[in-house]
């Protein structure tokens, strides 16, 4: 039988779906170190500008379907006929900007590949390669960006780019664990910062 969960979480993750919490438990600070996974939540992170986590998360079926399960060398081939399309599925959003900076994403993501072993290596060479600890006492004291997201998100719009502006970097950066914000008391600082240690 599994082991009950501790009720103490960051407040953002209450009461707005069961997903919601899921995604707060089980992913959120999660230390990323696969390429794909990291390109995954960079189309996420840019289709959530301006929108809801939530709003994102509920739609990350269809994006998974829509966006050949987040494969950047098959996105880097989408056509114009293929953005047509999308366009017209309710699975996710259908906001033109965002669909075609996916496409224009993965073709940079390839090219970042050619200059870096990988770019989950290369994403990570900004914190030195392990977790920022940090040690927020409630979800008021988390900033929204940094100086080193302000660093990466100059680097990647400097290779091409798009919707990588320094706050949607920053939560990029504490989605795939980067960072750990989770908040003091929140169960799950704990169990991340173990993480960085594997």
């Amino acid at each position: 039988m599994p082991k009950p969960r501790p009720s103490k979480r960051c407040a953002w993750s209450l009461g707005v779906s069961g997903a919601y919490q899921a995604y707060h438990d089980d992913e959120w600070g999660v230390p990323v170190h696969d390429d794909r996974k990291q390109f995954e939540f960079l189309i996420l992170e840019g289709a959530q500008a301006g929108l809801s986590w939530s709003t994102v998360l509920h739609k990350r079926a269809g994006y998974r379907q829509a966006f050949a399960a987040f494969d950047p060398e098959k996105v880097a081939r989408f056509n114009q006929r293929k953005i047509e399309s999308l366009l017209q599925d309710p699975a996710i959003i259908r906001n033109r900007l965002k669909v075609t900076s996916a496409v224009t994403n993965a073709q940079a993501f390839l090219q970042l590949l050619d200059a870096e072993d990988s770019f989950s290596d290369y994403i990570w060479s900004f914190v030195d390669g392990r977790p920022v600890q940090n040690r927020w006492k409630g979800d008021g004291d988390v900033p929204a960006s940094t100086p080193v997201s302000d660093a990466l998100s100059k680097d990647l719009k400097k290779r091409g780019f798009k919707f990588v502006g320094t706050t949607i970097i920053y939560a990029h950066m504490q989605a795939t664990g980067l960072v750990n914000d989770h908040i003091t008391s929140c169960y799950r600082h704990t169990e991340c910062k173990k993480m960085a240690r594997s």
